[in-house]
C-alpha cells in the first residue's frame, strides 16, 4: 500500500458516507485509513463496514497522524472553518464539501490561510464533473454555440430539510443556489458582478424563523456582458429537478431537460412515462465518484486543484449577495477582485 494515498474521512453523514464508499471501494491508489465523526458509534459502524482500520470522535487524532496525507471534509458547514484551519496547519491535502464556510469573512480568512500555506484544496462542486455539464463546457469551449449570452439554472429539491439543518444552512441561496452560481461562472468563464434576488415562503412556514424562504429566484449579470437567472426550490414533490440552459449567439445547450433517472420509457394507453430522479445522490452518482477520483489523481501527479478555494469563495460571495439582495429588496453589485488570491 506504499503507493496509495492515505486519507481520512471527516463526517459520516449522507455525503460523507458516499465519499467513504467511493474512496474505499471505487477509486484506485487510495487507502482510507481513518474515519472521524462526533458520533463514535456511527464512525465505528462505517469503519467496520468498509474495513477501515481507525475511527475516532476526536479530529485531532486525524490531524496529528503524519501518515495521513489527505482529508475529505464532509461535516456540517458550520464546522468547516476550524477543520480547514487545522488541516492546513497540519499540511494535509484537502477536499471539502461546499460551501467553503458558512460565513463570508471566515471564507476570506481561510482562503488567505490556504494560499499562504500553499495548501492543496478542492471544493466539492460536483456539477463540474457531471458528464452532461462537462460536455456542455467542452461544447462551449469548442465554439459550438458561439458566445454564451444567457444562463438559466434550476435547482429544485423534492422537500425541505428538517429545521435543525435549515437553522445552520446559511439559507437557500447559500445551500442550494450556490451550485448554480458556481457552474454558471465555470461554464461562462466569467465572474458574476451583480445579483438581484427575490423569493417567498410558499409551503414551509417554519423557515421564516431563520429569515429563509423555500422558493427563490436570482437574476445575475456577468463581467462578460452575459446575464442569467437561477431558481431554487424546496417544493418539487415529484423528484429532484436539476436543469440548465446556456443560450449562445449561435445555438443553445440544454442540460437535464428530461429529468430521467434511467433511459427507460413506459408506453400505455395513459401515455408515455419515465422514472424521475428521486434525490441528488442518484442524479450525480457519477459526478461524486469522478470529482473524488480527480482529487486523488491531481495529488498524485502534483497538479493544481481544478476547483479551488478561490472558486469556493467567489461562489459564496455571490450567494451571500443574493441573500442580502432578497433581504433588502435591492440589487447587490460584487467587486470583481477579491482580497484572497488563492488558486491552489
Amino acid at each position: 500500500m506504499k503507493n496509495k494515498t492515505k486519507c481520512a474521512i471527516l463526517g459520516i453523514g449522507r455525503l460523507g458516507y458516499w465519499h467513504a464508499v467511493n474512496a474505499a471501494t471505487r477509486i484506485q491508489n487510495v487507502e482510507v485509513a481513518a474515519i472521524f465523526d462526533i458520533d463514535l458509534i456511527r464512525a465505528e459502524q462505517v469503519a467496520r463496514e468498509l474495513e477501515i482500520p481507525k475511527f475516532t470522535a476526536n479530529e485531532d487524532d486525524i490531524f496529528q497522524d503524519d501518515s495521513i496525507e489527505a482529508v475529505i471534509i464532509a461535516t456540517p458547514t458550520s464546522t468547516h472553518y476550524e477543520l480547514l484551519k487545522k488541516a492546513s496547519l497540519a499540511n494535509k491535502k484537502i477536499f471539502v464539501e461546499k460551501p467553503l464556510t458558512i460565513d463570508l469573512q471566515e471564507a476570506e480568512t481561510i482562503a488567505s490561510l490556504l494560499d499562504e500555506n500553499n495548501t492543496y484544496c478542492q471544493l466539492g462542486f460536483m456539477r463540474r464533473y457531471d458528464p452532461a455539464y462537462a460536455e456542455a463546457k467542452r461544447r462551449i469551449l469548442a465554439g459550438d454555440i458561439g458566445k454564451p449570452l444567457y444562463f438559466k439554472g434550476i435547482s429544485r429539491d423534492p422537500d425541505c430539510p428538517h429545521e435543525a439543518f435549515i437553522k445552520n444552512s446559511g439559507g437557500i441561496f447559500v445551500d442550494v443556489s450556490i451550485h448554480d452560481f458556481d457552474i454558471a461562472r465555470y461554464l461562462f468563464n466569467s465572474e458574476i458582478t451583480k445579483v438581484s434576488a427575490n423569493g417567498r415562503v410558499v409551503k414551509h412556514p417554519f423557515v421564516e424563523k431563520y429569515q429563509d424562504i423555500d422558493q427563490a429566484l436570482s437574476y445575475i449579470e456577468f463581467s462578460s456582458g452575459a446575464a442569467g437567472d437561477v431558481e431554487a426550490s424546496r417544493n418539487a414533490y415529484y423528484g429532484y429537478d436539476i436543469r440548465a440552459e446556456i443560450i449562445g449567439s449561435e445555438g443553445t445547450i440544454v442540460v437535464g431537460d428530461n429529468l430521467q433517472q434511467h433511459n427507460l420509457h413506459i408506453y400505455t394507453k395513459a401515455g408515455k412515462t419515465h422514472n424521475i430522479v428521486p434525490h441528488f445522490p442518484e442524479r450525480f452518482v457519477d459526478a461524486y465518484n469522478l470529482e473524488l477520483a480527480d482529487f486523488f489523481l491531481m495529488i498524485k501527479e502534483g497538479k493544481k486543484s481544478p476547483v479551488t478555494a478561490f472558486d469556493g469563495l467567489k461562489a459564496l460571495q455571490v450567494s451571500c449577495a443574493a441573500r442580502t439582495s432578497y433581504l433588502t429588496q435591492k440589487p447587490v453589485s460584487l467587486v470583481e477582485e477579491t482580497t484572497a488570491s488563492t488558486r491552489n
